[in-house]
């Protein structure tokens, strides 16, 4: 009997076991080595962007595929976006190749940093990397500034000291100080600078790949093609298309951050695109600066007619949501906030223009504002991201126009005769009705008023109103060469 209970106790415990196992699998998939997953990148780098990578890697770790390759072709970006993305990647459970395609396609600026901090680093023939000098308002074109002539007296000093070497016999060169840099007049730019120089260095060091081109894409916006990258050892492998890049990197081995290693098995695998999706797509309109602009012109607007002729209710909560929308993508862009306050005003001041009699001095200086505040909103000079002074000076000639238009309609209105109310009676033409000791009476539009003249009156002569009192209408007798049906302007 104890027998018995033993082997049944075994069995039980032993069904358990592959039960607990089977549990396991379904809620801890194992990487599968045999799919594939491509996020497809072009055009500037900024918040929908790094919201889709960011979303593609987890897609992609959820459903354990064996690698993510992003397909890159872009002139840069937005620093804080391309920060989020190189966060994900470092960050990711699975392989992450960038790769730079297809030919004729760029790894600029932002881009060239995600290449770095990728495991794998991949272009395409006939593509380029690097330039990757921050820009900002204040060094136009994206190339900082040079100082007083230091730069230039440094390269001298430092030919000098190679040729010194040279007659030496020796091959040492001077060592590069780390942790410095070269000053460019800008403190702000120094900072800017030296920030992304330490920060390329190091994803080169992690991914141990060439430091020195890295840190020279920062200093001196330096570039290399396909076949020199690979040669400096910047990146890995050339391939002309995602099939020769998969061939080629089946069977390599990775080591991952989290100190795992993976070995690719990416011959014949499955590959799954992902294209981004609805919220994708509305969070890349948004993030426009242009359309974020429009949009805080119609809230502004929405708002001003909602206050000015209430009731309606359209105009007012469209405005309100225009507004919102605005702030939103705001805060998703580097905007400075003194631009948004200017454009606020400018707009402001063309709206008091078309009310207020200042004989075009609120108009222009409110042009002038919101101008100046579209060329301040934007804190970067990132390709896709500024706002063209065509734009900005087309915006705000339309809206004062617009808003100039509007209060020309008022003025004129206000001018026009009235047409209904008790204003409208002063001037009507009537009949006199009747004449007796309880008063007189005329027909003034089909209705009957009681009414007082300076003078005596007859029935049926023409009378003209020419004031209210009470209900009581005063009016004056029409001659009989003026005996017309006609209105008569008051």
């Amino acid at each position: 009997m104890s027998s018995t209970l033993r082997r049944l106790s075994a069995l039980s415990i032993f069904l358990l076991g592959l039960v607990l196992l089977g549990v396991s699998l379904a809620t801890d998939p194992v990487p599968s080595a045999g799919k594939v997953v491509t996020l497809r990148v072009e055009g500037a780098i900024g918040p929908a962007t790094s919201d889709f990578i960011t979303r593609g890697i987890t897609l992609a770790a959820e459903q354990g595929a064996g690698l993510v390759v992003i397909e890159m072709d872009t002139p840069g970006g937005l620093d804080t976006s391309m920060r989020a993305i190189i966060k994900s990647i470092l960050a990711s459970p699975v392989p992450v190749a960038t790769y730079v395609s297809p030919e004729g396609a760029r790894a600029a600026s932002a881009g060239t940093f995600i290449l770095y901090a990728s495991h794998i680093a991949a272009m395409a023939p006939a593509t380029n990397l690097g330039a990757a000098t921050p820009v900002a308002i204040g060094a136009p074109g994206g190339q900082p500034p040079r100082g007083d002539g230091k730069r230039e007296e440094r390269d001298k000093e430092s030919a000098a000291e190679t040729e010194r070497s040279d007659k030496e016999g020796t091959d040492a060169k001077p060592e590069a100080k780390r942790g410095s840099g070269a000053s460019t007049g800008s403190a702000l730019m120094d900072k800017a600078t030296n920030d992304a120089a330490a920060y390329i260095r190091g994803l080169a060091q992690l991914r141990e790949r060439d430091p020195d081109f890295a840190e020279r894409a920062v200093r001196e916006a330096a570039s290399l093609s396909a076949a020199e990258a690979l040669e400096a050892g910047v990146i890995e492998l050339i391939a002309v298309n995602l099939d020769e890049l998969l061939a080629k990197l089946d069977g390599r081995e990775v080591k991952l951050d989290s100190g795992n290693v993976v070995k690719l098995a990416t011959a014949g695998a499955t590959i799954e695109r992902v294209t981004p999706d609805w919220r994708n797509q509305v969070l890349a309109v948004l993030s426009n600066p242009q359309i974020a602009l429009i949009m805080m012109m119609i809230g502004i607007y929405g708002l001003f007619f909602e206050f000015t002729s209430p009731g309606f209710g359209v105009p007012g909560v469209a405005g309100l949501i225009c507004i919102l929308i605005a702030m939103y993508a705001f805060q998703l862009l580097p905007v400075n906030w003194a631009g948004v306050a200017l454009i606020a005003l400018g707009a402001i001041l063309m709206l008091a223009e078309a009310f207020l009699p200042s004989f075009g001095v609120l108009g222009i200086g409110g042009i002038v504002a919101f101008v100046v505040g579209g060329l301040f909103l934007m804190d970067s000079d990132v390709p896709g991201f500024g706002i063209p002074l065509p734009f900005l000076i087309g915006l705000a000639v339309v809206s004062a126009g617009t808003l100039f238009a509007v209060g020309g309609f008022a003025v004129r209105a206000r001018s026009r005769r009235v047409v209904s109310g008790r204003e409208e009676m002063v001037g009507a033409i009537g009949t006199i009705a009747t004449v007796d000791a309880i008063g007189t009476y005329a027909h003034i539009h089909g209705e009957s008023w009681r009414v007082t003249a300076d003078g005596p009156l007859a029935p049926g002569e023409r009378v003209r109103v020419t004031g209210i009192d009470g209900l009581t209408l005063k009016v004056e007798r029409i001659a009989p060469d003026n005996n017309t049906t006609t209105r008569s302007t008051p």
